[in-house]
């Protein structure tokens, strides 16, 4: 079972099993403690619905493969697990974002990495698709300056992300295909150290970034692709920060001093990020220590082995995978964190580093959500919270999307000035 599970910060893939396994966490358990949000207002609902607004880590890639599924039909999550759609979307204000090529990690040989990167650009393939299907829906953006009037136009924002870099395999030059395709935001690992970074969550073997992990980081300043950091080590952040020449991201963590989870970062580190012109994006997984009952892990464990992640699921499989799940949710119910304590890793960035360094990057359909912030639906609450805890409109704007979009308009630049350089051009 994968460390997610085991830990049971549960993480979706790309796959239909694990997307189940771990968003169908959000079915209802008994009655906690935490106290739901109050409901926006209908001045802080419009309020919320004009401002531009993206999330930079989408793992709904993964239910585009789900048999039967359409990203066009609402759905609900007490369902079928998924967590954004674009009825949804439109409820809460989502403008579009990052939808992630998630690739989990397997064995670093060639066999086994040649496949991942034919998965990658499946996945890839797949979010061009879905966009080409309804053009009225959904637009690709190739720059920053793109975001802002897809959205005007009333059409969700599609920038591509890298999730995982072992696809690359041994050539980082492998990533100017991925860029062609609309990638704009890359991380180096997952959950496991590979070929290029160690992982937060795993033994290290590089003491950071590997020297391949180095050739990435400039490829990615060199074609305009941002650094994401999220999931790398600390002494991988440290090596970002210091070699490259734009600001670096990560794309979904939280804070450490909140939680005290390897996946999160510390306030020094916080800083530092800021420093260098980077952003931090507030996920919804790692916000709480959850301890989970013996019955609860033991029964994951064996629906794991009964439809382990790399098996992509029939009609038949997937309707008795969720039934199965729906019986491990009602007999030991999972142990949620709340809308509040989503907030105390928000509001804690805030606090360390300002308005200027902090964006939102929940996870959604890849584990994310809390009470009170079930689906991409309730994103108001967000926006009325970060309302009511003093911050402004120009604030809010900076912290749904002005942050990230100022990070890959510096990695534009970056590659601009490459090019000019490459050129001979003064």
């Amino acid at each position: 079972m994968k460390w997610a599970m085991r830990v049971l910060s549960a993480r979706c893939s790309i796959l239909a099993p694990v997307l189940s396994s771990l968003a169908l966490a959000l079915l209802a358990g008994p009655a906690q403690a935490d106290p739901l949000p109050p409901e926006p207002t209908k001045a802080e609902q419009a309020f919320h619905q004009h401002l531009l607004t993206l999330d930079t880590h989408l793992d709904t890639p993964a239910s585009l493969v789900l048999p039967g599924w359409s990203i066009m039909a609402r759905h609900a999550v007490r369902d079928d697990g998924t967590q954004v759609d674009v009825p949804r979307m439109a409820q809460g204000g989502l403008d579009g974002g990052f939808w992630a090529i998630y690739t989990p990690q397997g064995p670093l040989d060639p066999v086994h990495t040649r496949a991942a990167r034919d998965y990658a650009f499946a996945r890839a393939v797949a979010i061009h698709d879905m966009v080409a299907a309804n053009p009225k829906a959904f637009a690709l953006a190739d720059r920053a300056a793109d975001a802002a009037p897809i959205a005007a136009s009333g059409r969700r924002v599609v920038f591509l992300s890298i999730e995982n870099a072992w696809p690359l395999g041994d050539d980082p030059t492998l990533l100017q295909t991925f860029h062609a395709l609309g990638v704009r935001m890359a991380g180096f690992a997952h959950f496991k150290t590979n070929q290029f970074a160690d992982s937060a969550t795993d033994a290290p073997k590089w003491d950071g970034l590997s020297p391949e992990g180095v050739q990435l980081l400039a490829q990615m300043n060199r074609l305009g692709v941002v650094p994401d950091l999220s999931h790398s080590s600390d002494r991988a952040l440290d090596d970002a920060l210091r070699l490259s020449k734009t600001p670096v991201i990560l794309s979904h963590s939280g804070c450490r001093a909140v939680y005290d989870h390897p996946r999160n970062i510390d306030d020094a580190h916080l800083r530092a990020l800021a420093a260098q012109g980077g952003v931090i994006q507030i996920n919804s997984v790692y916000v709480k220590a959850l301890p989970q009952s013996a019955g609860r892990k033991a029964a994951l464990a064996d629906l794991e082995q009964r439809y382990p992640e790399d098996r992509v699921l029939s009609v038949a499989e997937r309707a008795d995978y969720l039934a199965r799940r729906h019986r491990i949710d009602h007999d030991w119910p999972e142990v949620r964190a709340g809308f509040d304590d989503f907030m105390a890793n928000l509001l804690h960035a805030l606090a360390i580093v300002g308005p200027d360094h902090v964006g939102i990057g929940m996870d959604w359909d890849g584990g994310g959500g809390v009470r009170g912030l079930e689906d991409v639906a309730d994103l108001p609450r967000v926006t009325a919270a970060l309302r009511r805890n003093g911050y402004g409109e120009a604030d809010i704007a900076k912290i749904w999307s002005g942050n990230v979009l100022r990070v890959l308009a510096a990695a534009e630049a970056e590659a601009k000035r490459e090019q000019e350089k490459g050129q001979g051009v003064d």
